[in-house]
């Protein structure tokens, strides 16, 4: 039987702390409201974009 829960193929077992100003922070917000995602999906996706383009 399948186990009930989180996916396990992409475990995100680290916890990252950033420090940003009310800015980007307000830009972070409104991103994740329009585009219906968490904050931290918002971080994730600009970091895969950041990796991306190296």
């Amino acid at each position: 039987m399948k186990k009930i829960g989180r996916p396990t193929d992409c475990l995100k077992d680290i916890d990252l702390k950033v420090r940003v100003d009310s800015k980007t922070n307000s830009k972070i917000i409104s991103y994740a409201h329009e585009n219906n995602i968490t904050k931290a999906e918002v971080v994730r996706i600009a970091i895969k974009e950041f990796f991306g383009r190296k």
